[in-house]
């Protein structure tokens, strides 16, 4: 994983997610990456953890729980202001639940953040962005 940033667009992984996701904009696509974390059977691959957190922030953004808004941000936050959208409650839970799943056992991406020790500036970006979640 190539990461440059704590926050969750600061890296390549979580980026590519985001050109994927406008090519075919929706809930669905949102959808699609919180399930492959949830239905993730052993070891949870940063990848997946990664485009799962990307989905996340749609959900948070969609509720005008903008997070750090950059450059690497900017197509995806112009697609938001564009395209108002009622994010269903039960993929908020689900989205949390994933959250849960990825700070988890078995999860390469906290192990990747906390190799040197607990990566404070990590563990507070996800938990600013599990609460934007939740609304």
């Amino acid at each position: 994983m190539g990461a440059w940033a704590e926050d969750t667009f600061g890296n390549d992984t979580a980026c590519d997610w985001v050109g994927t996701f406008l090519y075919d904009p929706g809930l669905p696509a949102v959808k699609s990456a919180i399930e492959a974390v949830l239905e993730a059977e052993d070891y949870l691959d940063s990848d997946e953890a990664c485009d799962c957190l990307a989905a996340c922030e749609v959900i948070a953004r969609l509720q005008g729980k903008w997070g750090v808004r950059n450059s690497y941000s900017e197509e995806l936050d112009k697609w938001i202001e564009a395209n108002p959208t009622t994010v269903p409650e039960d993929l908020k839970a689900a989205a949390d639940s994933a959250i849960e799943r990825i700070l988890g056992a078995d999860s390469e991406l906290p192990e990747l953040w906390d190799e040197g020790g607990r990566n404070e500036d990590w563990h507070n970006a996800i938990d600013d962005l599990r609460q934007r979640v939740q609304g």
